[in-house]
């Protein structure tokens, strides 16, 4: 079996990268197997042998769909290796312009005749924390809850699925528990040595009334026993 992983240096992507040591990396510049999803350059190569891809490259943007459509037609010139690919939880419910790109991802995966599995995660620890380093006197926290998980159970299960059989659309994997915001904010407070006045932000529209309502949670799928406090405790990234 030969993986190819996309997005290998990124947040999720290096954790996936140590879960499957064999795998080839896909990038643009670095050390691996070089190719550009953008323009399509390089990725047959990349694709010749490979059984599998988890597909973890993001542009955080709308070009998302673009380097799916190219990683797709590119696969399937290559023999169509099972595609895993990971989405977000509530992307079919949370209004949020990303998520939307990230169901039409989706969809150009199931439609496209490929083996594949997806699996939609919650928040990683990594994006909570970044919602509160930049503050300092003020803590401001939007008035709804999370329930973050660890990014290197959300590798597991992707090298899990990426060494067995295509299984479509996935369980859906959250974190440990579902935490207020201003919880986790105390959280990140007391791990930085920190005092602040936290402050809730309430804001209007059908996006943040599908987060309140808990669209972007799955409570019944609460895996790992990495929470957000034990990951601060250990990241020496946050200041």
């Amino acid at each position: 079996m030969s993986i190819l992983v996309t997005g290998g240096t990124g947040v999720l992507g290096r954790h996936v990268v140590r879960a499957l040591p064999d795998a080839r990396v896909l990038t643009r510049t670095g050390d691996g197997y070089r190719g550009d999803l953008l323009t399509g350059e390089g990725l047959a190569e990349a694709l010749t042998g490979v059984t599998a891809v988890v597909h973890c490259a993001t542009t955080l943007g709308r070009k998302d769909v673009d380097i799916t459509a190219n990683l797709i037609a590119a696969a399937k010139q290559a023999g169509s290796p099972h595609l895993v690919y990971i989405s977000i939880v509530g992307v079919d419910r949370v209004p949020l312009s990303y998520y939307r790109t990230k169901l039409a991802a989706e969809r150009l995966i199931e439609e496209s005749g490929l083996p594949y599995s997806i699996l939609r995660a919650t928040q990683f620890h990594e994006l909570i924390a970044k919602l509160f380093a930049p503050q300092r006197l003020l803590l401001l926290y939007p008035a709804l809850s999370f329930q973050p998980v660890d990014t290197g159970t959300v590798a597991a299960r992707l090298a899990e699925l990426a060494s067995g059989p295509a299984r479509g659309r996935t369980t859906d994997l959250g974190g440990p528990t579902v935490w207020t915001a201003r919880d986790l904010a105390g959280q990140y407070l007391a791990a930085a040595g920190r005092k602040a006045a936290r402050v809730p932000v309430w804001l209007p529209g059908r996006t943040f009334a599908a987060y309140r309502a808990g669209h972007h949670l799955t409570p019944a799928h609460a895996e790992g026993t990495v929470e957000f406090a034990d990951f601060l405790a250990g990241d020496l990234r946050h200041p």
